[in-house]
């Protein structure tokens, strides 16, 4: 297998660079397929929960759908816990950052964010703050992450709701993360 001929980067000439550039496109073009075989592995949920990891996402994408969302949304739908596996002390900026080169501002915001939006349903319960998301009251996208949260994360806890599977979404994945990536706001 051919490799650069560099040890250190500041080394590294103008062929290296484009030759490893053509084997990065590559990799970065099979993300689709890493992240929905890695969503397929959440088939075990944490203690106490009734349904999967998996299925919590399957429901909440199911949910974007069925409301007519747009795919960027429905995908966000799916993956909003993907670090909870990872990073569970901060799995919503976990999943904004996979997210952020292929989605809207406004949709990885709402992603990095719903973790404290979320914490609305329950906080109380253990002590703490249910209203910390009202630090971000000004915030234009603030009504969007109350109302994902509310359509499409909080009730997606159920046995008996019947979601489409994973591979029914594989290819609004693959079309979202084919996307020529966003520039860094």
């Amino acid at each position: 297998m051919k490799t650069v001929k560099f040890t250190k980067m500041k080394d590294g000439s103008k062929e290296d660079y484009l030759f490893l550039d053509k084997h990065e496109k590559n990799f970065a073009s099979k993300t689709a397929d890493r992240l929905l075989k890695f969503m397929s592995g959440l088939t075990e949920t944490l203690e106490g929960y009734q349904i999967s990891r998996l299925e919590h996402s399957l429901q909440s994408a199911t949910r974007a759908y069925n409301n007519r969302e747009s795919e960027e949304m429905i995908v966000a739908a799916l993956l909003h816990d993907i670090g909870d596996e990872l990073a569970p002390m901060n799995h919503s900026e976990y999943a904004a950052a996979i997210l952020k080169p292929y989605v809207s501002e406004k949709t990885h915001w709402i992603i990095e964010k719903h973790g404290e939006f979320q914490m609305f349903y329950y906080a109380h319960h253990l002590g703490g703050n249910r209203n910390i998301r009202d630090k971000y009251k000004d915030n234009k996208y603030y009504q969007d992450t109350v109302d994902f949260c509310e359509k499409y994360d909080q009730n997606s806890f159920d046995p008996n709701f019947k979601s489409f599977p994973l591979e029914f979404f594989k290819p609004i994945v693959k079309k979202i993360f084919s996307r020529k990536p966003y520039s860094y706001w």
